[in-house]
């Protein structure tokens, strides 16, 4: 699947390529590229991504996979793999190229998700075998019967199709249940969150007390696509306990920086100067994110327009 818009000349998307790429740029800046950059497609776009991954900031990798497998393009799969394999990248960059992988939902990287399954960092196996069931469940017979990604309501690509349960008690026990396989967990919560109510968003932040790390960072994660105040105080305590992974406070971080309310950023504010690198960056993208959220901006993913504006970086 290609999604190139040829209505934005090359130069322009490598001038944009040249803003993430760009180590003095503020973090802020470059991630907004980054979503400029996801949201164009193409070619040009998927090697200013690729290019990045060299960066020392575990956040804005692990962002890159992220934004690759969103784009759903097979152009980004052996960039990703080379990632997966790279046991020298932080575990949150190798489990995002593997859920990368997965959400662009090719069958020819079964075998290596199905290898990367049994790695010796449980959050990339896990990831991993999130990602082969993932494929696996787009070639049965319930994908055609059922819509997958957001189910309109959110645009994103998920880990696993939501489940057919809609009682928000029965999937709470279901989601909070480590007896039942991962994949069903993740189930209910992408159920859960298209419910989109204040009480499916405080049912799934009882996942924050499971014992898997990738699922905490996932409860996090689409706590930040709800943006619902509601949550506000489970996820700042997620933020200040500094014995969580950091893969689970980042997520919580951005997803406080999504909800954007008072409390919200209060609590983004007090912990950019964290001691945790990836919790510190994440505070200061969230800040931004929360900036636009309260602005008239007209949009997130400025990164065209910061290139118009700036006649160097068309050269």
């Amino acid at each position: 699947m290609k999604h190139e818009h040829k209505m934005v000349p090359e130069e322009k998307v490598e001038a944009i390529g040249a803003l993430l790429k760009d180590p003095q740029r503020p973090l802020k800046e470059r991630f907004r590229a980054l979503f400029t950059l996801k949201n164009l497609g193409g070619s040009t776009a998927i090697a200013a991504i690729s290019y990045s991954f060299q960066d020392p900031s575990a956040l804005l990798k692990h962002e890159l996979a992220y934004c690759l497998g969103q784009m759903g393009d097979v152009e980004a799969i052996p960039i990703l793999t080379t990632v997966l394999k790279d046991t020298n990248q932080e575990p949150m960059v190798r489990h995002e190229a593997g859920e990368a992988l997965g959400a662009i939902g090719d069958q020819s990287v079964l075998d290596l998700l199905r290898e990367y399954s049994k790695d010796s960092v449980v959050e990339v196996a896990e990831t991993c075998q999130l990602a082969v069931g993932r494929i696996e469940w787009l070639q049965s017979e319930a994908s055609k019967k059922q819509k997958f990604n957001g189910d309109g309501i959110f645009d994103s690509v998920d880990p696993t199709p939501p489940s057919e349960e809609m009682n928000i008690e029965t999937l709470k026990k279901r989601l909070t249940d480590e007896s039942l396989p991962l994949f069903d967990r993740y189930r209910a919560m992408f159920s859960l969150r298209n419910l989109n109510t204040p009480e499916s968003a405080k049912a799934l932040a009882a996942g924050f007390k499971g014992s898997s790390t990738l699922f905490r960072h996932e409860i996090g994660y689409v706590l930040g696509q709800m943006s619902s105040d509601a949550v506000v105080e489970d996820l700042a305590s997620v933020v200040r306990d500094s014995k969580e992974n950091e893969m689970v406070r980042h997520e919580a971080a951005e997803a406080l920086g999504s909800i954007a309310t008072p409390e919200a950023m209060a609590v983004l504010q007090e912990y950019q100067n964290d001691e945790a690198r990836v919790v510190r960056e994440s505070c200061v993208v969230a800040l931004d994110m929360s900036e636009y959220e309260n602005s008239s901006e007209f949009q997130y993913a400025d990164g065209l327009v910061k290139v118009n504006q700036e006649p160097i970086l068309s050269s």
